[in-house]
C-alpha cells in the first residue's frame, strides 16, 4: 500500500506537502479517449470487462497528476447478485428490469452466499494496481459503491428520480419492509466494498448520491444504522473511507455519525462549515463543477477560495462538489489540478519556513 502518499496522508489528517487533489468522474466523457471506447462499447460493458475498466480508470491518470484513481464502475454494479437486472440507458442512466416495492419482492430478492458473479469487479482492482504500480507508482486506487439508501432509490423507483416519491412513500408505509430491504442492502454494499480492499483498493468511497432528499429525522430513523454497518465493514480492513453525500448541509452531522474518515461536502456548504460541523474527521471538496466553465482568472479565485476555507489545516482533500460534467474543457481540467499542487505547496513551504 503506498501509505506515504499524500491522499492517504490526508485521510488520516496528517500533514502533506501540499493538498491533494482527485475528481470525481475523472474517467468520464469529458475525454476524447473516454468516449472513443464508448462508441464501440456500452457503459456496462466497460464496467463488466476488467481490461477496460482498468484502461477508462487509467485514462485520467496519464493525463493530469492526480493524487488518486479511482475504480471505473457504477453505483448499480453489485445490484444484480441480488437478481435485479438493469441497463444503463444513454441520456437517461441506469434502468432497473423491475422495481421493489413489497415486502414479497424483498422476499424474492437472491440471497447471494458468495460474490462470485462480481468476480470482474475485483479483478479490475488487480488490474489497475498492476497498472498503478507500472504507470504511476505510489498512486493509491479507490473503490467505492452506492450506500444502501441511494442503492435502495433506484431499485425501488426503477430508475432515476427528482423526487424519489416511491422511495420515501415505501419507507414510511412499510419501515419493517423498509428495514428489510436496507438490511439486504447492508449485507451485499459491506461484502462488495470488502472484497474490493481485499483485491488492492487503498480507500474506498461510499456514494449517497441522492441523501439529500431526506430530513434529518428520517435519515436516523431510517438511513443511518445500515449506512453505519456499510462503513464499518470497510473500516475494519483499516482503510480510509470517504463518506459523501450531496445536498447534505442539513444532513453532515447524522452523516458523519454514520461513520468515515473523510466527510465529503457539495459546493453548496462552505468548506469550513463542514469542518466545523465534523470536528475529528477530514473533509473532502468542494469547489462546483461549473467552475471548471468559467474563465481561468475566475476559476483561479474559485479554487482559492476553496483552499482558504480549508485554513490550512490538515484533513483536506481537493475534489469537486460533485461529478464532473462531460462537456468540461480539458485545459480547465489540467489547470486546476495544477493551481491547487501549486498554490498549497506555496502555502506549506511558507509555513515550514
Amino acid at each position: 500500500m503506498p501509505a506515504t502518499s499524500r491522499f492517504l496522508r490526508a485521510c488520516r489528517s496528517e500533514s502533506v506537502d501540499r493538498t491533494p487533489i482527485w475528481i470525481m468522474r475523472q474517467a468520464g466523457r469529458y475525454l476524447p479517449e473516454y468516449r472513443a471506447l464508448r462508441e464501440r462499447h456500452s457503459m456496462l460493458h466497460l464496467c463488466r470487462t476488467p481490461e477496460l475498466a482498468c484502461e477508462v480508470t487509467m485514462q485520467p491518470l496519464r493525463r493530469f497528476p492526480l493524487d488518486a484513481a479511482i475504480l471505473f464502475s457504477d453505483l448499480l454494479i453489485p445490484i444484480p447478485a441480488l437478481g435485479c437486472g438493469f441497463d444503463i440507458v444513454e441520456h437517461r442512466g441506469p434502468v432497473l428490469d423491475r422495481s421493489v416495492r413489497s415486502r414479497e419482492d424483498i422476499d424474492a430478492l437472491k440471497d447471494p452466499e458468495d460474490l462470485r458473479s462480481l468476480e470482474f469487479a475485483f479483478e479490475a482492482v488487480r488490474l489497475v494496481k498492476a497498472a498503478l504500480a507500472k504507470e504511476a507508482p505510489g498512486t493509491p486506487l479507490i473503490g467505492f459503491t452506492g450506500a444502501p439508501f441511494t442503492v435502495a432509490s433506484y431499485m425501488i423507483e426503477g430508475g432515476p428520480s427528482r423526487r424519489f416519491a416511491e422511495t420515501r412513500k415505501f419507507m414510511h408505509r412499510d419501515p419493517v419492509g423498509w428495514d428489510m430491504l436496507m438490511g439486504r442492502l447492508a449485507a451485499l454494499l459491506s461484502e462488495y466494498l470488502v472484497r474490493q480492499i481485499d483485491a488492492g483498493a487503498d480507500a474506498v468511497q461510499l456514494f449517497d448520491s441522492w441523501v439529500g432528499v431526506l430530513s434529518p429525522g428520517e435519515y436516523r430513523r431510517h438511513v443511518l444504522e445500515p449506512t453505519r454497518r456499510v462503513i464499518a465493514a470497510a473500516s475494519a480492513r483499516r482503510v480510509p473511507v470517504i463518506h459523501f453525500g450531496t445536498m447534505n448541509g442539513t444532513l453532515i452531522e447524522a452523516m458523519a455519525d454514520a461513520g468515515g474518515d473523510v466527510i465529503g461536502a457539495d459546493w453548496r456548504m462552505p468548506l469550513d462549515t463542514a469542518r466545523r460541523r465534523c470536528p475529528g474527521r477530514a473533509v473532502q471538496g468542494n469547489l462546483d463543477p461549473i467552475a471548471l466553465f468559467a474563465p481561468q482568472e475566475v476559476l483561479s479565485r474559485m479554487i482559492d477560495d476553496v483552499i482558504d476555507q480549508a485554513g490550512g489545516l490538515p484533513g483536506h482533500i481537493f475534489n469537486l462538489g460533485h461529478g464532473i460534467l462531460p462537456e468540461t474543457p480539458i485545459e480547465n481540467v489540467r489547470f486546476l489540478v495544477e493551481a491547487v499542487h501549486d498554490r498549497t505547496a506555496r502555502d506549506a513551504s511558507k509555513e515550514r519556513g
